[in-house]
């Protein structure tokens, strides 16, 4: 805490001191609600929007509307907020975020502010990370809200459109991150109005807010289609990449190194970075790989696809490990967060690394998707009117909620104080050794029956101390990605006296641990982690999970010199000191400076990531506005605007851009190049081609173009008079516009996404690249709105009456790289199964096996094509005809 905060207190504290008087408001209104009937009651919510309706405002009747939740809390749920919550709730309601220990009832602290901004009528989203919680949520808490005569919606995965548009037509609707932003830009991909889902962004409260806006925040959502490129290359680099030798990464190059003409020694034929995630192949490599093609030089243009696929193969191959980064299942390569250490899938690598890792495994190499939409995390809830959200685990990260989101970080009391106690962390030479103390103190907890909690990052270590524990005859339960169906009810009974649970990072997020009378006894739940991880707000979730509402407990990290934290970004200076002590093997050390290194060793990834994420942000600002242009203007069209305004505008522009592009201003008649004036005008607008007669030749540049304006627009009013209704034309405009921006703005998708591959290039020039990036997109932006104007107008001066001109998609959705769904869920079966010994369902009251059971059987017997497959008959009533579906 530093002077400023010693003497005014922290930012959460002054903040909380303006609200605790509007919680004593709350709290004394308690006898109040409780004369009342559950009628009355429940009334007091058309009161509330009748006052609204009358001029208050939300934070007139937040007192009473809070007491109102509050009590109906008690009265539905057994539930009553604790004044700790209620502060949370008023938090919520500024558009602010709440950090809340884990097991402070944030899912009750939603009711409140959700309750009192439903009263508008523009409905309230509350966004949660995974399908269950929604539902758990959905059903769990929204009896309150039903009780008080609010609609509560939930939208699931599985749903179809109109269930969804009923959900979000609530007054209060669950729904995950990923089907809330996938909505988005689904509707925004609508051809029909009534295809739409969503209504207003008005209020949002976020669930586990630090997962949604910052973890997940590193990838954008992203809508994709097939693309039509071979997959062949990927196999063929993989092939190349395992004959190819790694070698050793060199000292740093700094400046003075190039100013001393020094030069860099290059081993092997490729260089690994790991702390940057990054390869390079070597001069050495790059003359393989021309060999390897049969092409004189890598760095060609026309190269430049197997320059990108055999480095991406060599990525795959070095840089992404099976059972940490993802897994495979079922002939599949199925990603693996490395936040929640969850499989997800239908998600996939973009820009080639998942193909790459595909040849890797030898599984079947899917082709590359195209992009058709796409949006990050950060615009998209950036859109709302207001958003808030509540987390355990915030205020490491505030500076970015700040910056980006315009959110602050308020920090609530806890309802009884923690009484956990955090022990320093036990640092050891190598891994094996630190495991090795981890079993020794899993094994000593158990003995006397104090429940363990073992946190690890990766599954690879989640089966290594399944294995030791096994050995050691200690029963346990493993929560990773490979049995993440049963996270809820693992995580649930991990507080049980002499429960032992090895759990994959965040696993169970949103689950409470509670402890049996037997566990408090003996200490409270023991957490253990195996590793630090690189944001120190993980470790402090993990460690979150026990000492909950006043509980006892502890928690103490286990590192080695070995953890990739410290390997990569560990001091040398550290590792020296270290060495220097001659610690004899299996030995325990525990020195604030090693902690302290650690920590260093945190915030140095921790704004890496953040600069990571801030500079996604950069670029997909200028995606962003262009973005919101394209939106509104399909908008207009969905809402059945007449576009005849936009398409007169666009011919007389097609007009000017024609004369400015062909004559200059300087140049007198005679210097017109008309013929190159026809050929960029005539194909598109069919006028009679432009030739000056002698009384013309005096004639100024605007008066020329004047007269081709009136020419034009002449012309589209005869296209329109074809057309026996004027509601005709309008509709095929507006299929016409439609179907142009569609197909011009995915192209422009894939066209920013290749600049954007590039334009790292621009550094070498001493040029910025964002700003680089920025004019060019700006310019790619400005060539697509010409050929969208371009193509519209051609389009409708060549159109015929007898045309059937119908709206459909640009193109097919294939999928999206967030698919959070159980992609191999069992197929639901069309009509009830028949089993032999069923009634047969042709009504002639024998049994299945000895009537149309029969016939079928002899069928099959009797035709070869049919042996050995299912067949599936429509079998009709007695004398009807039976057919094969």
């Amino acid at each position: 805490m530093n002077l400023i905060e010693k003497m005014f207190g922290t930012h959460s504290e002054r903040e909380l001191k303006l609200i605790y008087p509007i919680v004593d408001k709350i709290v004394a209104l308690k006898p109040e609600m409780e004369k009342l009937t559950d009628d009355e009651l429940k009334d007091n919510t058309r009161k509330f929007r009748e006052r609204l309706e009358k001029g208050e405002t939300l934070d007139d009747i937040l007192p009473e509307a809070f007491a109102t939740i509050r009590e109906a809390s008690r009265r539905v749920l057994n539930m009553e907020h604790y004044p700790v919550q209620l502060i949370g709730g008023i938090v919520l309601h500024q558009g602010r975020i709440a950090e809340m220990k884990t097991g402070e009832g944030k899912t009750l602290v939603s009711t409140a502010p959700a309750y009192l901004n439903a009263l508008k009528g523009n409905g309230v989203f509350i966004v949660t990370v995974n399908d269950y919680l929604a539902k758990r949520d959905a059903e769990w808490m929204g009896e309150v809200h039903r009780f008080l005569g609010l609609s509560v919606g939930v939208v699931l995965n599985a749903m179809t459109p109109d269930e969804r548009r009923a959900a979000y037509n609530c007054d209060i609707t669950y729904v995950t991150n990923n089907e809330l932003g996938f909505d988005y830009l689904r509707d925004n991909m609508a051809i029909y109005k009534e295809q739409m889902v969503l209504r207003n962004l008005d209020y949002a409260i976020i669930d586990e807010v630090d997962s949604v806006l910052i973890d997940e925040a590193r990838t954008p959502l992203i809508i994709s289609g097939q693309s039509g490129k071979s997959t062949k290359l990927y196999e063929v680099c993989d092939i190349l990449a395992r004959q190819l030798e790694r070698g050793e990464e060199s000292a740093e190059f700094t400046k003075i190194s190039a100013i001393m003409g020094e030069e860099i020694e290059e081993t092997g034929d490729f260089i690994v970075n790991e702390k940057d995630k990054v390869v390079n192949l070597t001069e050495a490599g790059v003359k393989k790989v021309e060999e390897f093609f049969h092409i004189e030089n890598l760095a060609d243009p026309q190269n430049l696809e197997i320059q990108h696929n055999i480095i991406l193969a060599l990525r795959a191959n070095n840089l992404m490990f099976r059972d940490k980064d993802y897994v495979v299942k079922d002939d599949e390569v199925l990603i693996v967060d490395e936040f929640t250490g969850r499989i997800m899938p239908g998600r996939r690598y973009s820009d080639g690394l998942h193909q790459a890792i595909e040849a890797k495994e030898h599984v079947n190499v899917r082709r590359e998707s195209r992009t058709l939409a796409t949006i990050t995390f950060q615009n998209f809830f950036n859109k709302f009117t207001k958003k808030a959200g509540m987390t355990g685990t915030a205020q490491t990260e505030e500076k970015e909620f700040r910056n980006i989101y315009q959110m602050d970080v308020i920090v609530i009391p806890t309802n009884k104080p923690v009484i956990r106690h955090d022990n320093d962390d036990a640092v050891y030479k190598t891994k094996k050794e630190k495991f090795h103390a981890v079993v020794d103190e899993v094994v000593a907890a158990h003995e006397k029956g104090q429940p363990v909690l073992v946190g690890t990052i990766t599954i690879e270590t989640s089966e290594l101390l399944s294995k030791m524990l096994t050995r050691r005859g200690v029963p346990h339960k493993v929560l990773n990605a490979k049995f993440h169906e049963m996270e809820a009810e693992i995580v649930a009974d991990a507080g049980v006296h002499g429960a032992v649970t090895i759990a994959t990072n965040m696993a169970g997020r949103g689950t409470d641990i509670k402890l049996d009378d037997k566990a408090k006894e003996i200490g409270g739940l023991k957490i253990i982690g195996t590793e630090r991880h690189e944001s120190r707000r993980i470790d402090n979730q993990l460690r979150g999970r026990s000492g909950r509402q006043g509980d006892p407990g502890e928690s103490r990290f286990y590192i080695s010199l070995e953890d990739d934290l410290m390997r990569l970004f560990g001091s040398e200076k550290l590792m020296n000191m270290f060495n220097a002590l001659g610690v004899p093997e299996n030995e325990q050390i525990e020195h604030k400076m090693l902690s302290n290194a650690i920590e260093k060793a945190q915030m140095k990834i921790e704004n890496n990531n953040y600069g990571i994420r801030e500079n996604l942000l950069k670029y997909d600002e200028v995606m962003n506005e262009q973005r919101e242009v394209i939106y509104d203007e399909r908008r207009r069209v969905l809402n059945g605007e007449s576009m005849r305004t936009v398409i007169m505008k666009m011919i007389t522009d097609i007009v000017e851009n024609a004369v400015d592009m062909s004559i200059s201003d300087e140049q007198g008649t005679e210097e017109w190049d008309l013929t190159e004036l026809n050929t960029l005008l005539l194909p598109i607008i069919p006028l009679p081609p432009v030739a000056l007669k002698d009384d013309q030749k005096d004639m100024k540049k605007n008066e020329l173009k004047h007269m081709l304006k009136e020419a034009a627009t002449k012309l589209y009013e005869a296209k329109e008079a074809e057309f026996p209704e004027a509601e005709q034309i309008r509709e095929i405009e507006r299929v016409i516009l439609l179907k142009v921006i569609d197909a011009k703005w995915m192209a422009h998708i894939d066209d920013m996404d290749q600049l954007r591959e590039g334009i790292g290039l621009q550094a070498y020039g001493q040029r910025d690249p964002l700003v680089e990036y920025k004019m060019s997109g700006y310019e790619m932006f400005d060539s697509m709105t010409a050929a969208i104007r371009e193509d519209t107008v051609r389009i409708l001066f060549h159109i015929r009456v007898e045309q059937k001109v119908e709206r459909e998609p640009a193109a097919k959705v294939t999928g999206t790289n967030k698919d959070d769904t159980a992609v191999n869920a069992p197929k639901k079966r069309e009509a009830k199964k028949i089993y032999p010994n069923d009634p047969c369902p042709c009504g002639s009251g024998k049994k299945f096996k000895q009537c149309c059971g029969r016939k079928i059987l002899q069928e099959m017997n009797s035709n070869p094509e049919l042996k050995n497959k299912t067949v599936q008959m429509q079998i009709l009533p007695q004398g009807g005809k039976k057919e094969e579906k």
